[in-house]
């Protein structure tokens, strides 16, 4: 798979995309980074730390979060991602559900669309990751906790977002898939994804999972969103062992080196 100027070989280690809210209002880390430099000097501390793609969101996607306009959303990102990308050629994801966005983070310099929605938001979505020619990860999603049956739902609904991006002229190849570990899931269910995710391997695409400092940690461990590290390193271990190709993590550092370590005694 390449993402940028970078190739990622699939099944020979897992990557990890590092998280930068460019927002006032993000679960864990809401306004940490929303001064340029600030926002630039993280960025190049996770490269440093070893992230393999820095993810920019501008937006935050929180339960009950509050939806900013297009314009106000690429006025937090664009600038950011100009500025990493002058810096380093680490590929960059645009953490996004608005085509418009995307649209001038890829002008940018980003390379990656990140959907929360899996290209069934906004119609106009997979138009312009064709045109920027970017790769696309799909997250699962929906409106409510209406499932009949929630695991053949699940790969339903994935299932609905490949199909827009293939038939919009994206290639598989460009293609990862993301759970959606907290979106539209109660509990149990992110419990059973979580313990199951060798099976979205069924689907033929890379997996992302994002798993950090989420609720189904806090709600494990009894913990705030500041205190989830090692239930984050646990999920992250999980992932390594059943064949995660990428990971999306606020603490880059620790993962990797949990990576790295599960790695070393999967393949001896």
């Amino acid at each position: 798979m390449i993402i940028g100027s970078k190739e990622f070989p699939l099944g020979k280690r897992t990557y990890v995309m590092g998280i930068l809210n460019i927002t006032p209002d993000s679960f864990s880390d809401g306004g940490k980074h929303n001064r340029l430099d600030e926002a630039v000097d993280h960025a190049l501390r996770m490269v440093e730390e070893g992230a393999d793609i820095i993810d920019v969101g501008g937006e935050s996607t929180r339960p009950n979060y509050t939806m900013i306009s297009d314009q106000e959303e690429i006025e937090r990102v664009v600038p950011v991602i100009e500025a990493i990308r002058k810096k380093t050629n680490i590929p960059i994801s645009i953490d996004t559900y608005k085509s418009k966005v995307a649209d001038a983070a890829c002008q940018a310099g980003a390379d990656l669309i990140n959907d929360i929605w899996g290209m069934r938001y906004d119609p106009d979505m997979a138009r312009v990751a064709v045109k920027n020619n970017a790769a696309v990860c799909l997250m699962h999603n929906r409106k409510a906790i209406d499932y009949k049956d929630f695991y053949k739902n699940f790969i339903n609904d994935l299932n609905k977002s490949i199909a827009i991006t293939l038939d919009s002229g994206i290639s598989k190849e460009r293609i990862i898939l993301d759970p959606g570990i907290g979106f539209a899931k109660t509990y149990e269910m992110n419990l059973y994804l979580l313990g199951h995710l060798e099976k979205l391997h069924e689907l033929g695409y890379p997996i992302l999972l994002g798993s950090s400092r989420k609720s189904v940690i806090g709600l494990t461990l009894n913990e705030p969103a500041t205190n989830r590290l090692e239930g984050t390193l646990a999920t992250t271990t999980i992932a390594v062992m059943k064949g995660c190709q990428f990971v999306r993590v606020h603490d880059v550092k620790e993962n990797i080196r949990a990576i790295r370590m599960t790695e070393a005694i999967i393949h001896g």
